[in-house]
């Protein structure tokens, strides 16, 4: 499902509004550009697509007797992926920044980093280790990473959150910790095993792609991992680095995407690189120099596991995670929840004989009597997916209705909300939101969406409404589009 022409002008008109004036400061990728920088991504995936277990074009796997799916290829290599990678496409982790500040000043750092404030994760901050395992509990996560800043700046607070959350959970929860290495020491390193810290992730970016702290943990920690972005200028360093990588104990590379952010624009945009439009601006170099790198890798047979973790899997199956685990709080019965986390509330419009027919044929049909609801006015029916087959349209209007579920610190007051106590002193909130105006679905589109949403065939986006409506049903497939 590539992005329509419509699409592509409103995420231009996104990226523009949030530059303003330095927009123009940028090296925008050309029309003639993206046509060769197409090219050559397709001739990596294609030869990457022949030797490694997924193929660009499907990326589905089979993996210990299961098939497993690939992100609906936004992501390679997903055969080998570090538990945390494995957790994190499962939409099931929570990401603790357990402080907002860090010792290194990288130029690609994509935030502020100057700050040591009280331990935060999806806008809700949590000043006590307990109040925040009863959130892990709460939402039923299966993973936890420590992040910053640096947590090691703070070590006291990391080893108790990191603590708080193996004392509870023991294996049923994965843990891992993203560090520069530069504060890492034998003491510290230790400490982190005993509280039982399951992976660590070095950005060995941040220490001019030293390995020693990595050789130094490696002996203490189970899963070690580097995770660095792909630095254009860095290409012939880690080809070389590779194999010291795996000697070194590394059990995975993870490459990322460089981002562009009002924090870093300064120091991004006085380098020689090309930047993208799309759902955040990113860069185009550092995308084909992560599948460059992977091609060595293999050419090489190096045999060093490489993740390709680019913006727009993150960017989409992040924050669909969190919608669909937010919206089990707030959804209705007679709501559904899309692949992309939205809820979807289906209506028919008319009048109240019509409704009051149409509620006989859903009880006639043995449909459960929590999916469906006839407002007050009775010229409503809200109903479920699930009896789709038992509607007469021919009688009425469908709508259709999308929200968003966010979870929040304290309440607005603007949206319905449900407030979820984790203990006796600490509440967390989630809000529904509405994602746009209802939808009209005249009665030529009721087999569109029939067709789309309901048998989730293709029918394209070209319509303005048909693009919207499928961007909330679905998660964007493929790469980041060249534009």
């Amino acid at each position: 499902m590539s992005a329509s022409d419509s699409s592509k002008e409103e995420m231009i008109r996104r990226n523009k509004n949030e530059y303003g004036g330095k927009y123009n400061q940028l090296k925008w990728l050309s029309r003639e550009r993206a046509g060769r920088a197409e090219r050559e991504r397709e001739d990596l995936l294609h030869w990457l697509s022949g030797h490694i277990q997924l193929g660009y074009k499907n990326l589905l796997h089979w993996l210990s007797g299961h098939i497993q799916l690939g992100y609906k290829n936004t992501k390679l290599d997903v055969t080998q992926l570090s538990p945390g990678c494995r957790i994190c496409g499962e939409g099931s982790w929570s990401c603790l920044f357990i402080n907002g500040k860090c010792n290194c000043r990288c130029f690609y750092c994509p935030a502020r980093q100057d700050e040591v404030d009280i331990p935060t994760t999806n806008t809700v901050s949590f000043s006590k280790s307990r109040d925040y395992v009863d959130y892990i509990e709460r939402f039923d996560f299966r993973g936890v990473s420590i992040s910053g800043g640096e947590p090691l700046l703070t070590p006291e607070r990391t080893i108790d959150f990191l603590t708080a959350v193996k004392e509870r959970f023991g294996a049923r929860v994965h843990t891992w910790l993203y560090t520069n290495g530069t504060l890492a020491t034998n003491e510290i390193l230790q400490k982190l095993q005993q509280a039982g810290l399951d992976e660590i992730r070095f950005d060995i970016g941040a220490a001019k792609y030293h390995l020693k702290k990595v050789r130094l943990a490696a002996g203490l920690i189970r899963n070690i991992t580097i995770e660095i972005p792909g630095i254009p200028d860095d290409f012939e360093l880690m080809k070389y680095k590779l194999k010291e990588m795996r000697d070194a104990g590394v059990k995975y590379l993870n490459l990322h995407q460089l981002r562009l952010t009002p924090h870093n624009f300064e120091k991004l945009s006085s380098k020689n690189y090309t930047f993208l439009h799309g759902e955040k601006v990113t860069v185009l170099e550092s995308e084909l120099t992560v599948l460059k790198l992977m091609k060595y890798n293999i050419e090489q047979k190096i045999n060093l596991p490489v993740n390709y973790c680019s913006f727009v899997y993150k960017n989409r199956f992040q924050r669909a995670a969190a919608r669909r685990r937010n919206a089990l709080f707030v959804k209705k019965d007679y709501e559904d929840i899309t692949e992309n986390g939205y809820i979807r509330s289906l209506f028919l419009a008319g009048s109240s004989e019509s409704i009051s027919r149409q509620i006989r044929i859903f009880q006639e049909g043995g449909g459960a009597s929590n999916s469906w609801f006839a407002n007050t006015g009775r010229d409503r029916l809200y109903f479920s997916e699930s009896l789709w087959k038992l509607v007469d349209f021919e009688e009425f209007r469908l709508h259709t209705a999308y929200f968003e579920a966010k979870i929040l610190q304290a309440i607005t007051y603007r949206n319905p909300f449900s407030e979820i106590r984790l203990n006796e002193n600490k509440s967390v909130f989630v809000e529904r939101i509405k994602s746009g105006p209802e939808i009209d679905i005249n009665s030529h589109g009721i087999s569109l969406f029939e067709t789309a949403v309901i048998k989730k065939e293709e029918i394209g986006d070209s319509m303005v409404k048909w693009g919207e409506i499928l961007n909330f049903e679905f998660v964007r497939q493929g790469l980041q589009e060249y534009y």
